[in-house]
Protein backbone atom coordinates (compact mmCIF):
# COMPACT_ATOMS: atom_id res chain seq x y z
CA UNK A 1 0.00 0.00 0.00
CA UNK A 2 1.27 3.46 -0.93
CA UNK A 3 0.15 5.82 1.82
CA UNK A 4 1.94 8.85 0.41
CA UNK A 5 4.48 11.22 1.92
CA UNK A 6 4.94 11.65 5.66
CA UNK A 7 6.98 14.71 6.61
CA UNK A 8 8.48 14.40 10.11
CA UNK A 9 9.13 17.63 12.03
CA UNK A 10 11.06 17.38 15.29
CA UNK A 11 10.55 19.31 18.50
CA UNK A 12 12.75 21.73 20.43
CA UNK A 13 16.33 20.68 21.24
CA UNK A 14 16.02 17.76 18.80
CA UNK A 15 16.95 17.15 15.17
CA UNK A 16 15.99 14.88 12.31
CA UNK A 17 18.09 12.16 13.96
CA UNK A 18 15.27 11.47 16.43
CA UNK A 19 13.21 9.71 13.74
CA UNK A 20 15.82 7.05 12.89
CA UNK A 21 13.88 4.20 14.53
CA UNK A 22 10.48 5.34 13.30
CA UNK A 23 11.37 5.77 9.62
CA UNK A 24 11.85 2.05 8.80
CA UNK A 25 8.63 1.23 10.65
CA UNK A 26 6.77 3.78 8.52
CA UNK A 27 8.35 2.51 5.32
CA UNK A 28 7.25 -1.02 6.18
CA UNK A 29 3.67 0.25 6.41
CA UNK A 30 3.70 1.96 3.01
CA UNK A 31 4.69 5.51 3.86
CA UNK A 32 7.36 7.58 2.14
CA UNK A 33 8.86 9.42 5.12
CA UNK A 34 11.21 12.38 5.08
CA UNK A 35 12.56 14.60 7.85
CA UNK A 36 13.96 18.09 8.15
CA UNK A 37 16.12 19.98 10.64
CA UNK A 38 14.60 23.14 12.08
CA UNK A 39 16.86 26.22 12.09
CA UNK A 40 15.92 27.11 15.67
CA UNK A 41 17.65 23.98 16.98
CA UNK A 42 20.86 24.60 15.04
CA UNK A 43 22.46 26.74 17.74
CA UNK A 44 21.45 30.06 16.18
CA UNK A 45 19.54 32.39 18.50
CA UNK A 46 18.38 34.38 15.46
CA UNK A 47 16.02 31.64 14.24
CA UNK A 48 12.47 31.62 15.55
CA UNK A 49 9.05 30.26 14.67
CA UNK A 50 8.88 32.01 11.31
CA UNK A 51 12.28 30.75 10.15
CA UNK A 52 11.20 27.25 11.17
CA UNK A 53 7.91 27.72 9.35
CA UNK A 54 9.78 28.64 6.18
CA UNK A 55 11.78 25.42 6.47
CA UNK A 56 8.50 23.49 6.71
CA UNK A 57 7.12 25.28 3.64
CA UNK A 58 10.23 24.47 1.64
CA UNK A 59 10.08 20.81 2.63
CA UNK A 60 6.41 20.61 1.66
CA UNK A 61 7.07 22.26 -1.70
CA UNK A 62 9.71 19.63 -2.49
CA UNK A 63 7.25 16.74 -2.12
CA UNK A 64 4.96 15.46 -4.87
CA UNK A 65 1.64 13.85 -4.12
CA UNK A 66 -0.34 13.62 -0.88
CA UNK A 67 1.49 14.81 2.23
CA UNK A 68 0.83 14.11 5.88
CA UNK A 69 2.87 16.17 8.35
CA UNK A 70 3.75 14.78 11.76
CA UNK A 71 4.68 17.47 14.28
CA UNK A 72 6.24 16.55 17.60
CA UNK A 73 6.04 18.87 20.60
CA UNK A 74 7.21 22.41 19.71
CA UNK A 75 6.97 21.54 15.99
CA UNK A 76 3.22 21.97 16.23
CA UNK A 77 3.83 25.72 16.16
CA UNK A 78 5.75 26.11 12.86
CA UNK A 79 3.63 23.35 11.32
CA UNK A 80 0.50 25.24 12.34
CA UNK A 81 1.99 28.35 10.81
CA UNK A 82 3.12 26.79 7.52
CA UNK A 83 1.31 23.55 6.68
CA UNK A 84 -2.05 24.77 5.48
CA UNK A 85 -1.40 23.03 2.15
CA UNK A 86 -0.92 19.59 3.73
CA UNK A 87 -3.52 16.86 3.31
CA UNK A 88 -3.39 15.79 6.94
CA UNK A 89 -1.60 16.68 10.17
CA UNK A 90 -0.57 14.55 13.12
CA UNK A 91 0.08 16.41 16.38
CA UNK A 92 2.19 14.11 18.54
CA UNK A 93 2.28 15.71 21.99
CA UNK A 94 2.46 18.93 19.98
CA UNK A 95 1.65 22.53 20.85
CA UNK A 96 -1.50 24.00 19.37
CA UNK A 97 -1.52 27.80 19.22
CA UNK A 98 -4.25 30.13 18.02
CA UNK A 99 -3.35 33.17 15.91
CA UNK A 100 -2.04 35.90 18.19
CA UNK A 101 -0.64 33.50 20.78
CA UNK A 102 2.87 32.48 21.75
CA UNK A 103 4.04 29.70 24.06
CA UNK A 104 5.31 31.88 26.89
CA UNK A 105 2.03 33.77 26.94
CA UNK A 106 -0.09 30.62 27.10
CA UNK A 107 2.07 29.33 29.96
CA UNK A 108 1.79 32.58 31.90
CA UNK A 109 5.25 33.91 31.09
CA UNK A 110 8.72 32.59 30.29
CA UNK A 111 10.15 29.93 32.63
CA UNK A 112 13.72 30.88 31.71
CA UNK A 113 15.86 33.90 32.53
CA UNK A 114 14.60 37.10 30.92
CA UNK A 115 16.67 38.02 27.89
CA UNK A 116 18.02 34.51 27.33
CA UNK A 117 18.77 33.83 23.66
CA UNK A 118 19.64 30.11 23.73
CA UNK A 119 18.07 27.64 26.13
CA UNK A 120 20.03 24.68 27.41
CA UNK A 121 18.66 21.16 27.19
CA UNK A 122 16.06 20.46 29.91
CA UNK A 123 17.54 18.50 32.77
CA UNK A 124 17.37 15.77 33.73
CA UNK A 125 16.85 14.94 30.06
CA UNK A 126 16.63 11.20 30.68
CA UNK A 127 13.75 11.51 33.15
CA UNK A 128 11.91 14.27 31.31
CA UNK A 129 12.20 13.10 27.72
CA UNK A 130 13.29 9.46 27.59
CA UNK A 131 12.27 7.65 30.82
CA UNK A 132 10.96 4.55 29.03
CA UNK A 133 13.68 4.42 26.36
CA UNK A 134 16.36 1.69 26.79
CA UNK A 135 19.43 3.00 28.60
CA UNK A 136 21.90 2.91 25.72
CA UNK A 137 19.44 4.48 23.29
CA UNK A 138 18.42 7.14 25.81
CA UNK A 139 22.06 8.07 26.39
CA UNK A 140 22.59 8.34 22.64
CA UNK A 141 19.52 10.54 22.24
CA UNK A 142 20.44 12.79 25.16
CA UNK A 143 23.91 13.28 23.68
CA UNK A 144 22.35 14.53 20.42
CA UNK A 145 20.21 17.26 22.01
CA UNK A 146 21.28 20.84 21.29
CA UNK A 147 20.52 24.30 22.71
CA UNK A 148 17.27 25.79 21.48
CA UNK A 149 16.55 29.34 20.38
CA UNK A 150 14.37 31.06 22.98
CA UNK A 151 12.65 33.04 20.24
CA UNK A 152 10.43 30.09 19.37
CA UNK A 153 8.63 30.44 22.70
CA UNK A 154 8.12 34.19 22.28
CA UNK A 155 7.22 34.58 18.59
CA UNK A 156 3.52 35.20 17.93
CA UNK A 157 1.83 33.00 15.34
CA UNK A 158 -0.53 34.22 12.65
CA UNK A 159 -1.98 30.92 11.42
CA UNK A 160 -3.30 27.62 12.80
CA UNK A 161 -3.32 25.02 10.03
CA UNK A 162 -4.78 22.43 12.40
CA UNK A 163 -8.02 24.45 12.33
CA UNK A 164 -8.56 23.74 8.61
CA UNK A 165 -6.52 20.61 7.82
CA UNK A 166 -7.75 17.22 9.14
CA UNK A 167 -5.66 16.62 12.25
CA UNK A 168 -4.98 13.61 14.46
CA UNK A 169 -3.93 14.72 17.97
CA UNK A 170 -1.99 12.19 20.07
CA UNK A 171 -1.41 12.44 23.83
CA UNK A 172 1.26 10.34 25.53
CA UNK A 173 -0.13 8.97 28.78
CA UNK A 174 3.03 9.28 30.92
CA UNK A 175 4.40 12.49 29.43
CA UNK A 176 6.53 14.26 32.07
CA UNK A 177 7.43 17.41 30.13
CA UNK A 178 4.45 18.34 27.94
CA UNK A 179 2.50 21.26 29.49
CA UNK A 180 -1.00 20.23 30.66
CA UNK A 181 -2.60 23.24 28.97
CA UNK A 182 -1.45 21.95 25.59
CA UNK A 183 -2.44 18.36 26.42
CA UNK A 184 -5.91 19.69 27.19
CA UNK A 185 -6.04 21.38 23.78
CA UNK A 186 -5.15 18.08 22.10
CA UNK A 187 -7.85 16.27 24.08
CA UNK A 188 -10.40 18.91 23.11
CA UNK A 189 -9.52 18.10 19.51
CA UNK A 190 -10.39 14.42 20.00
CA UNK A 191 -6.95 13.09 20.86
CA UNK A 192 -6.11 9.42 20.88
CA UNK A 193 -3.68 8.19 23.55
CA UNK A 194 -0.43 6.30 23.37
CA UNK A 195 1.23 4.68 26.39
CA UNK A 196 4.51 6.00 27.67
CA UNK A 197 6.60 9.13 27.60
CA UNK A 198 7.13 12.18 25.40
CA UNK A 199 9.32 10.25 22.94
CA UNK A 200 7.39 7.26 21.53
CA UNK A 201 9.44 7.45 18.30
CA UNK A 202 12.28 6.03 20.42
CA UNK A 203 10.44 4.01 23.08
CA UNK A 204 7.77 2.34 20.92
CA UNK A 205 8.30 3.19 17.23
CA UNK A 206 6.31 0.20 15.94
CA UNK A 207 3.28 1.09 18.08
CA UNK A 208 3.48 4.71 16.95
CA UNK A 209 3.71 3.66 13.29
CA UNK A 210 0.71 1.38 13.79
CA UNK A 211 -1.32 4.20 15.31
CA UNK A 212 -0.39 6.62 12.55
CA UNK A 213 -1.27 4.08 9.87
CA UNK A 214 -4.51 2.89 11.47
CA UNK A 215 -5.82 6.46 11.67
CA UNK A 216 -5.04 7.26 8.04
Amino acid sequence: MDRGNLLLVHGAWHGSWCWELLIPELEARGWTPSALDLPSASGSPAAGVHEDAEAVREALAALDGPVTVLAHSYAGIPVGQAAGSADRLIYLAAHMLEPGEHVAGVLGGPWYEQGAKLLDVPEPARELLFPDVPDELAAWAASRLRPQSARVFEDVVTASAWRTVPTLPIVCEEDAIFPPVFADRLRAGGAVTLPGSHSPFLSRPAALADLISAQG
